[in-house]
């Protein structure tokens, strides 16, 4: 199967201006005629979303730190029919772990070499101007294997601020592929884990736009579209993509848990399982013929008050626990727990299915790419079974009575006390997971 080209767009740091460079891209390409397909390097589970109302077409994480091959081109055939390929980096083009995990140390230039897409870097040239170029040079010669498509300048002050950064391009032997003025209109809004859900933006279709006509305006895309090429290998199918771990699953999906990898959906409905999707916020309980209920994360925190008073939901959760199984990530994690306390220092009585309490009045920062080794049987996995996946959050722990659910490390190899938790049929974790490790 033929690969469609496509693009990385990424960075020297974050908070540069490439989310908005690569919404208003997908959504020009997409004006264009062109199926866009757009994927995101790295663990991120808030960007997709934005992709998919940029795209209209789903958004996939590729991530060479907790993905092997045969996972990355399983993942990549869901490029198949696309016209073109954009990817998102994460942070930096080089930024990930030091110590590599099975496939890579996962930044977004190892995802580019990987598949073969060059790399178009946006760079925040406010307070420089040929100087620009030096920072470039240096991420285009960094790794010379590296696939290079060229520069975007972002939030240029004048036409002779883009003069002056374009002569230090030529001299660099730089292409520059679009130059964007400075406009304090084009932010995203953002809270404590980065942006906002897409969900939540009070009208995304129009900031969506707006992305695509200043890009349509600043941006050269048909050297864009020239400058794309692909040669890494796609799988033969989705069989690679994670299993399911019931054939029912009842998932919440609403404001309040919404942190769902695309590849865990799409592989448990390739493997032929039903998710019946509901809303705690809406005091929906889980459906009752239901094998499995699955608590993603989310922003619990922000309505811990309306589901501490959610009984239809909690009674159906409850009696689901009696007899079958229930697994909560992160956000869900703490919502199957005793208690959680808000940044006000107000207790909110959770589904109490198992003992933890988490607190945000003491904001704890916790980041990273988690292995799991598990202690207890977790749904879809035997004990004994290595995960790989991620956490984000800025809870405290301030009880964790249960039984632990795995022994949980670090990138780098460093045992934590974020163990996870089983009591009966219940289970929780911190980290999202993204795959089982197969080696």
């Amino acid at each position: 199967m033929r690969n469609p080209p496509g693009l990385l767009i990424s960075a020297p740091s974050s908070g540069t201006g490439k989310t908005t460079v690569m919404l208003g891209l997908l959504r020009a390409l997409a004006e264009d005629g062109l199926a866009v397909q757009p994927f995101k390097s790295g663990p991120d589970y808030i960007d997709p979303a934005f992709h998919l109302a940029a795209a209209r077409r789903p958004s996939f994480n590729l991530d060479t730190w907790a993905m092997d091959e045969t996972l990355l081109s399983g993942i990549a055939v869901q490029a198949a029919g696309a016209d073109i390929v954009v990817a998102e980096g994460s942070m930096g083009l080089f930024d990930g772990v030091a110590k590599p995990g099975e496939s890579g140390h996962g930044t977004s230039a190892e995802t580019a070499l990987r598949m073969g897409w060059p790399v178009v870097l946006v760079l925040d040239v406010g307070g420089q101007a040929q100087s620009a170029a030096a920072t470039a040079l240096g991420f285009r010669m960094y790794n010379p294997d590296l696939p290079f498509a060229g520069v975007i300048l972002n939030r240029c002050a004048s036409p002779r601020h883009e003069r002056l950064t374009r002569l230090g391009m030529e001299r660099a032997g730089l292409p520059v592929l679009g130059v964007l003025p400075r406009r304090g209109d084009l932010t995203l809004p953002e809270r404590h884990l980065g942006l906002i859900q897409a969900v939540e933006h009070p009208d995304l279709e129009t900031a969506i736009a707006g992305y695509a006509a200043f890009l349509r305006e600043h941006v050269d895309l048909e050297a864009i579209k020239q400058a794309a090429s692909s040669s890494g290998p796609n799988g033969p199918s989705s069989a690679a993509l994670p299993r399911p771990p019931a054939q029912r699953i009842a998932l919440a999906r609403d404001a309040a848990f919404s942190f769902t990898y695309p590849h865990l959906l799409e592989g448990w409905r390739a493997a032929g399982a039903e998710i019946l999707p509901f809303s705690p916020l809406a005091d929906e309980a889980p459906a009752p013929d239901a094998d499995i209920v699955w608590l993603p994360g989310g922003y619990p925190e922000l309505h811990a008050g309306r589901l501490a008073a959610a009984q239809t939901y909690l009674g159906g959760l409850r009696k689901h626990a009696e007899t079958r199984r229930v697994h909560g990530e992160c956000g869900g994690y703490m919502a199957l727990g005793e208690a959680l306390i808000d940044k006000e220092g107000n207790r909110h009585e959770m589904a109490g299915l198992l003992g933890l309490v988490t607190s945000y009045e003491k904001r704890k920062f916790n980041l990273g790419y988690r292995k799991a080794i598990l202690t207890a049987p977790m749904p879809g996995f035997d004990a004994g079974a290595a995960l790989r996946g991620h956490e984000f959050h800025y809870s405290s722990i301030v009880e964790q009575p249960d039984a632990p659910l795995a022994r949980v490390l670090d990138a780098e190899g460093a045992e934590g006390p974020q163990t996870g938790s089983i009591r009966g049929a219940v289970t929780g974790t911190f980290f999202h997971l993204i795959a089982e490790a197969r080696s």
